[in-house]
């Protein structure tokens, strides 16, 4: 369920349940389309009977060996990076706040080529895959805390000083990825931009595994700080008065969120804009004052499955990196946000 906390608990809002239904709803129906759509086309009747164990042998071995994989990375990494925004953008106050921008995504870029191209790891081999999330999570925290110390200032942080640190942080740490291409083999330089680029393409059940474990170990913990997460929406002040450890708070959200990011970013590569835009989107949709926590995973699991399906169709017979699309589509999105900012007074 998407969770509310009011000043003395939490609470399902019935808007927010119907919103959750809907967006199951679009999730399966953008599930089955995508399982349907290749080489080999599959009427998506026969999809639902081999997900419910009653397809054809023909059926059964194409949904469940080659293209469901894809399909729940894309779901897994998608609610990842959801979740992510919106632990950023509400612990900050700032709708800018995503970790593709901030330069968490950068750091683990950073890291996950770093084991790409030192460790030889290829982006999307099998065995030796443990490598890229372990660099990319090491680069993400090394980034988060660098960019916390460096914005903490007279005993707090603002969610604007925040930001503008973690963009200079962010092109730093582009600038050190490319430096390392440069240094790299053409074989490793080609397989880690096609990881940069970010693309849910030939994911396997490894790729799952490490979407779905972090998940698993990172979602009950979040929802373990639910009332803390929503109190950071409100001033400083009043969460403090409403008795929640501001300091310890917001740097055990900050880590969940960057751990979410790096482990997201492993399984598919730094997908841009998926971060930034479900918070707000969800946060429209649910109509609530601040960011609806899960109703933000759903939403970033909905965008990236259905980012890749038209991936996959726009151009087809040929196949278009899914951070492509997210990053066409995203980059308009952010200077509308920009400009509403400036609107409102709050752009700096």
């Amino acid at each position: 369920m998407t969770f509310e906390l009011g000043p003395i608990g939490v609470r399902v809002r019935p808007r927010v349940a119907l919103i959750v239904a809907l967006l199951a709803a679009v999730g399966f129906a953008a599930l089955v389309i995508s399982l349907s759509i290749g080489t080999f086309a599959i009427p998506p009747r026969d999809i639902v009977g081999a997900l419910f164990g009653y397809g054809s042998g023909a059926a059964d071995l194409i949904v469940y060996q080659l293209r469901l994989p894809r399909v729940l990375t894309a779901l897994l990494v998608g609610a990842a990076f959801g979740l992510a925004g919106a632990i950023f953008q509400a612990v900050t106050r700032n709708p800018l706040a995503s970790p593709d921008l901030i330069g968490i995504s950068a750091g683990a870029g950073s890291g996950a080529v770093g084991a790409i191209l030192i460790g030889g790891v290829t982006s999307a081999g099998a065995g030796t895959f443990a490598a890229v999330p372990l660099g990319g999570l090491i680069g993400a925290l090394a980034t988060a805390t660098a960019i916390y110390l460096l914005a903490f200032r007279d005993g707090s942080i603002t969610g604007y000083r925040f930001v503008l640190v973690g963009i200079a942080a962010n092109g730093a740490l582009v600038a050190l990825t490319r430096w390392m291409l440069t240094r790299a083999d053409i074989d490793q330089a080609s397989r880690a931009m096609v990881w940069l680029t970010g693309s849910l393409n030939g994911r396997d059940y490894e790729h799952v595994r490490w979407a779905g474990l972090a998940l698993l170990l990172l979602v009950p913990l979040t929802l373990a700080l639910i009332r803390a997460y929503q109190l950071l929406q409100f001033d400083d002040d009043t969460a403090h008065s409403l008795g929640i450890p501001l300091r310890s708070a917001r740097i055990a959200l900050l880590v969940l969120a960057t751990c979410l990011t790096a482990l997201a970013a492993a399984a598919a590569g730094p997908i841009a804009f998926v971060a930034l835009g479900a918070p707000q989107l969800a946060r429209r949709l649910a109509g609530t004052a601040g960011i609806p926590l899960v109703t933000s995973g759903l939403t970033g699991a909905v965008l990236l499955l259905l980012a890749d399906l038209a991936a996959r169709t726009v151009l087809a017979p040929t196949e278009l990196p899914v951070g492509i699309l997210t990053g066409a589509v995203g980059a308009p999105y952010l200077l509308l946000l920009l400009a509403r900012a400036n609107r409102a007074g709050t752009g700096g």
